[in-house]
Formats: structure tokens, C-alpha cells, sequence
């Protein structure tokens, strides 16, 4: 169990990206005590993990684009004895997709495309999926956004769960042979319901218009002018390897015992990186929350790089609360949460907050900010529950919550 704090100031572009590197290379000073009601937090944190079987988790917590506060607990890997740090690797799953969302955004302030495009234009492969309901030419980029396109959330539906099936698909090809078995659940744009496939679309229309692959496009746009030298999508590189996190499943035998087995530092999401890819250490994922959040009034030079990422004004129309997400069956909402273009709103405290979860390969992660106060927090674990998936799920949720009392 470990624990500590520390400030870091984001000054500047410069600044800040030398900042943050000593944060992942090098100890934190602590430099202040933590705020109010952190270190109850982290005793909440640790309760949890310790109950659920966690391996390894990390907290970090910001407030005007500055870390206030972070805590690491347990072990990235077990076997070695190598334990969680400011340079542990996590993989971040869902929240990959607001990369995607910020580059279409990107795309469409820049002239290059408009939200109410007909994806077919760009994806004239959809055409083979049957519609149910109407012509598949109705359904636009902002719909897919806003998960409201009616594709299947699985990416791929249809694994038995054999040796031989890859984790995910592999090739474009993939996704196209399964277009003509494959129907719409309900008329794009009625309602929200979560879809991962429709990410992979987008990432598709990315990269018929730049001619970038959609991780080259990322980097170029936004992970380099942010100053995210540490994120990567794919198989680690090879000098980030020794920080990489093992990720764990508790697992129940038919006995009823209960184990955790390493599923491997490595995993291949093949062409499924778009939505889901995402690996930094959680100061890549702080410094990409001070953007979210905005930089101070007085630091002119990091608020011309951030609008030159994204504009203040076209963050907060992804914002904007488009489709309660109540509506999809599959997905389990707190009551009045709602989705913009790709984040999530939620409602908490009295409270509106913005961020999105994560879910893959057994690691689990949010991303949160209050747009008003400024502050963000951002968590990981390397463990899902599989011996109680339900249970795990809601003291998760139960973190969340506590976690966005923080930054209120």
C-alpha cells in the first residue's frame, strides 16, 4: 500500500511539458498537504482493492490544470514485486474515444468534414449492414458520436470464446466480411445506445480524409501538442517496457475458490485501437485533463496551444447533452446521465461532470472534470472481477462517485 502528494505547476507549453516529464522520471516533491477529504478517499480506495482483489491502482487528482494530489497502491506486477508509480503504464480502454471525438472535431473545424455528413460517404462499406428501419444513408458523424448510430455494442459479437479467436478484429477486411450479417438494433439518431463498432467508423472517416492511419493522425494532433510523450497505442516500446502494468481477472473455480491470474502485459486490439487503445502513465492522462479543463486566463502561450488542439468553444459543444443514456438496456447510467460527442455527462452532488470510463483486458479506468471548478481526477486498475462482475462493478462506480466529490 503506498501513498503520497505532491503540486505540480502546468506554466506554459515548455514548462509544462518539462514539468511532467520529472513527474514520470523522476520523484515527487511534496510541496503542500493534500486537500480536504483526500486522505479519507484513499483509505476508501485502498478498502476496495483489498475487497475486490486488486492488483495495482493509481489516483491522481488535479485542480486548474495543476496535481494536487496522487496515490498508488499495490503492484503493477506481482510476480516481479514491482510496484504501482508515477511511471506505471495503464491501459485506458473507452476513454481512448474522446481522441477520436477531439479529432473529428478537429477535422470539422477545420472545413474537412460537417457532423451532419452522411457516414456512407466516407464508409460506403456500411451500406451492407441491413437497416431494419429506414436506409442506412440517414445516419450521420454526429449521430456515431453520440452512440445513437444503432450498432451492436460488442465489437465482436460473435466469439465462442475458443483459443484460436483473436481478442479483437484484426483488419478492416474483418469488419467488412461481417457487414452483411450484421443489423441495425434501432433507427439511427431515436436513441443512445453504446456501440464500439461505431468508433471504428469514425476512425475510418479519419483517415479517408487525412490519409494519416487514425494513430498517426492522434499523434501528429493531439498527443505531441499536448505533450503526451509517454502514450501509445499498440504493443509497448521497447524503452517504456519495464513500466508497462500486468493486468489481472479474479476468477471463481466450480469448487468456489477464488484466484487471480495474469493475463500479460501485452494484448493485441488489432484494428479496434480507435476505441479502445489507449496506454500512459496517469500523468499523460493528467496533462490531457488540463487541457480539458483549460489553461489559466493569465498563461496566454498555453491557451493558444490548447485552442490550437481544440477551441474552448468546440469542447464545450461536446459537452452538450445530446441523448440520455437511460435509454440502452445494456448499459448501467446514473440516474440523469446523459452523452454529448463521446464524453458523458453526470450528474452528482448537485453537480454536472464530464469524463468517460474505460473497460478492457482486465484494466479499468475514469476520467473526470468539473468544466466549472477546474478540477479533474483520473483513475486506474490493473483487475477486473470476474468471480463477481456485478458487485465489483458497483464499488467501482461507488469510487467514481467518491472520487468526483473531490472536484466539486
Amino acid at each position: 500500500m503506498r501513498a503520497s502528494a505532491a503540486g505540480l505547476a502546468v506554466a506554459g507549453a515548455a514548462g509544462a511539458r518539462g514539468a511532467w516529464a520529472q513527474a514520470v522520471h523522476g520523484p515527487v516533491v511534496l510541496k503542500a498537504g493534500p486537500p480536504l477529504g483526500w486522505v479519507s478517499f484513499t483509505k476508501g480506495v485502498d478498502a476496495f482493492a483489498g475487497r475486490d482483489s486488486v492488483v495495482g491502482a493509481a489516483v491522481l487528482l488535479l485542480r486548474s490544470g495543476q496535481v494536487v494530489a496522487h496515490h498508488e497502491y499495490g503492484d503493477a506486477d506481482r510476480a516481479a514485486h514491482q510496484a504501482v508509480t508515477t511511471r506505471t503504464l495503464f491501459h485506458y480502454g473507452s476513454i481512448t474515444k474522446t481522441l477520436t471525438a477531439i479529432a473529428i472535431m478537429q477535422l470539422r473545424d477545420r472545413g474537412r468534414l460537417r457532423l451532419d455528413d452522411r457516414v456512407v460517404t466516407y464508409v460506403p462499406e456500411l451500406r451492407l449492414v441491413h437497416d431494419p428501419f429506414g436506409s442506412i444513408d440517414s445516419l450521420t458523424i454526429a449521430m456515431l458520436l453520440s452512440h445513437a448510430g444503432g450498432f451492436q455494442n460488442p465489437t465482436w459479437p460473435y466469439t465462442e470464446g475458443k483459443p484460436w479467436e483473436p481478442f479483437e478484429p484484426t483488419t478492416w477486411a474483418q469488419l467488412v466480411a461481417m457487414m452483411p450479417y450484421q443489423e441495425l438494433r434501432f433507427a439511427p439518431g431515436s436513441r443512445y445506445g453504446y456501440s464500439n463498432p461505431g468508433f471504428l467508423y469514425l476512425a475510418r472517416i479519419i483517415e479517408s480524409i487525412t490519409g494519416d492511419p487514425w494513430e498517426v493522425y492522434v499523434d501528429k494532433n493531439i498527443l505531441k501538442p499536448l505533450g503526451l510523450e509517454h502514450s501509445y497505442f499498440g504493443v509497448t516500446p521497447y524503452f517504456m517496457a519495464a513500466d508497462r502494468a500486468n493486468s489481472y481477472a479474479v476468477e471463481r473455480d466450480s469448487g468456489g475458490r477464488i484466484s487471480v491470474r495474469a493475463l500479460g502485459r501485452e494484448f493485441d486490439p488489432g484494428i479496434t485501437i480507435p476505441n479502445g487503445g489507449w496506454n500512459a502513465p496517469l500523468t499523460d492522462l493528467g496533462r490531457y485533463s488540463a487541457f480539458l479543463t483549460g489553461a489559466p486566463a493569465s498563461d496566454t502561450a498555453l491557451r493558444r496551444l490548447y485552442d490550437t488542439v481544440l477551441s474552448r468553444a468546440s469542447l464545450a459543444e461536446m459537452w452538450r447533452p445530446r441523448y440520455p443514456t437511460a435509454a440502452d438496456p445494456e448499459t448501467a447510467s446514473a440516474p440523469g446521465e446523459t452523452v454529448g460527442l463521446s464524453f458523458f455527462e453526470v450528474p452528482h452532488g448537485g453537480t454536472t461532470f464530464v469524463g468517460h470510463m474505460g473497460f478492457q483486458a482486465g484494466f479499468r479506468a475514469f476520467l473526470y472534470i468539473n468544466p466549472e471548478s477546474g478540477a479533474a481526477v483520473i483513475a486506474a486498475l490493473n483487475t477486473r472481477n470476474d468471480a463477481d462482475p456485478a458487485g465489483s462493478q458497483a464499488a467501482w462506480l461507488a469510487v467514481r462517485d467518491a472520487a468526483l466529490d473531490l472536484i466539486k
